[in-house]
């Protein structure tokens, strides 16, 4: 259902997704964390698969999943370089809120041995500016390269299913 979920989350208004996120936050017990020019929301479910949201302060976000059973899972091959390209694409002030940042929990880093930087790992990058979600360029061009399920191997679809986009999700009681 990839690209039901894909749609659902497209036709669904940011502050819908924000609040969404903040549910989630709230049931899992994960605390917003305000990073320099946006809001950090995660989802984890304990057991290696996560989603991080960064809501922008200039009304773009990024979104990261990540499924410690996918092949673009690249926290044991510790390839910087190809992290680093999935997010191509991005926005720079968007990659900026995960590049030289402490790990947390959902998201840890890999190091660039030659300069010493870091990125938050992830299998899947997207993005929104303002108007539509985008799936990162580099991203896309490695799964489209390698012959892989874009949306299943970065977890995508499974780390959005407690957000039940396309589906009524009522308020906290």
């Amino acid at each position: 259902m990839s690209n039901a979920t894909w749609a659902a989350l497209a036709a669904t208004p940011l502050p819908e997704v924000r609040r969404r996120a903040g549910l989630v936050d709230e049931l899992v017990g994960i605390e917003p964390v305000k990073v320099p020019g946006a809001e950090r929301l995660a989802w984890n479910d304990g057991g290696g698969q996560s989603a991080v949201w960064y809501f922008a302060d200039d009304g773009r976000a990024l979104l990261l999943t990540f499924d410690h059973e996918s092949e673009l899972n690249l926290y044991a091959e510790e390839d910087f370089d190809l992290q680093e390209s999935f997010y191509e694409g991005v926005p720079a002030p968007l990659v900026d809120l995960v590049r030289d940042r402490p790990e947390n929990y959902e998201s840890l880093n890999l190091t660039d041995p030659a300069t010493g930087r870091t990125i938050h790992y992830a299998g899947g990058v997207f993005w929104y500016d303002g108007a539509g979600w985008h799936v990162a360029d580099g991203l896309a061009e490695h799964t489209r390269r390698e012959d892989m399920d874009l949306f299943g191997e970065s977890g995508f679809d499974y780390c959005l299913r407690p957000y039940r986009f396309g589906q009524d999700y009522p308020a906290a009681g």
